[in-house]
């Protein structure tokens, strides 16, 4: 039996409480899928490890945007097509306006997520973008075996955003990275299990898995497991649970579709 282990972005800015995006519960999540890969060791035949990799200018990050009074935008702001339209929000670079008025007209148009700007956060190089200790140790446990962790970067492309792992948002034409990972998609297609974990399941576990899904064939999503005390939904804004209802419907209709579900300590106990 080929078990393949998918782990979503455990990087020190999600996962550690000192994060500038810090999702509450990621410490302990991937405390435990630490655990379990230390555990099952030599049963995962390989290992596949996501890093979120952004540059200080971002098209989700503050510095990109400006108010009439030229401030930038808090995190968490949303910033509409209609708002950059109207010029509520304009380019701090004014080179940048046409091409990123596209883009905020391509999300809606493809009904993906409004512009979120986020906390300056995965920073090429930077301690927020390393993989958390404990879990990159058991990576390290597993690797003497001489298997190699397979780490796909995502998200450098300062013009798109990039939830998911094997596509951005918005596609870019000239750049690669941003168009669908065809050759994770097949690795992962010729498993017999894939478990499913890491930050968040709100938004980039999420998106990569109904990408993967997407791409795959139904029959094949029986193949996946997520293990639902190795990811966490991203905080709620104050006063709704947005971000939490989308994670739940994420777990719902992947489950219809076929998805199982298990936890890092009853898999294969």
């Amino acid at each position: 039996m080929k078990i393949e282990l998918l782990v979503i972005d455990p990087q020190n800015d999600f996962c550690d409480p000192k994060g500038s995006l810090f999702i509450p519960g990621a410490k302990e999540d991937m405390k435990r899928l630490a655990a379990m890969v230390v555990r099952l060791k030599s049963k995962l035949d390989d290992i596949h490890v996501t890093l979120d990799s952004h540059h200080f200018i971002d098209i989700a990050h503050p510095i990109f945007w400006v108010d009439s009074q030229s401030n930038h935008p808090d995190p968490f702001t949303i910033i509409t097509a209609d708002e950059v339209k109207n010029g509520i929000w304009r380019t701090t670079n004014p080179q940048f306006q046409p091409r990123a008025s596209e883009y905020v007209k391509a999300l809606e148009d493809n009904a993906m997520y409004p512009l979120c700007i986020w906390p300056y956060h995965c920073l090429i190089g930077s301690w927020g973008y390393g993989v958390v200790p404990e879990l990159f140790d058991s990576f390290v446990e597993w690797e003497k075996d001489f298997a190699l962790v397979d780490y796909v970067t995502k998200g450098s492309n300062f013009w798109t955003e990039h939830y998911s792992a094997v596509q951005a948002d918005v596609p870019d034409p000239e750049d690669p990275s941003t168009q669908l990972n065809t050759g994770l998609i097949k690795t992962l297609q010729e498993a017999d299990i894939i478990l499913l974990s890491g930050e968040a399941r709100s938004h980039c576990l999420a998106n990569t898995v109904k990408d993967i899904a997407d791409n795959f064939g139904e029959d094949n999503i029986k193949k996946m497991i997520l293990l639902q005390d190795a990811t966490s939904n991203v905080p709620d804004p104050p006063g709704t649970t947005i971000f939490t209802d989308m994670g739940e419907q994420f777990v719902s209709d992947m489950m219809a579709r076929g998805m199982q579900v298990s936890t890092t300590t009853e898999f294969m106990k």
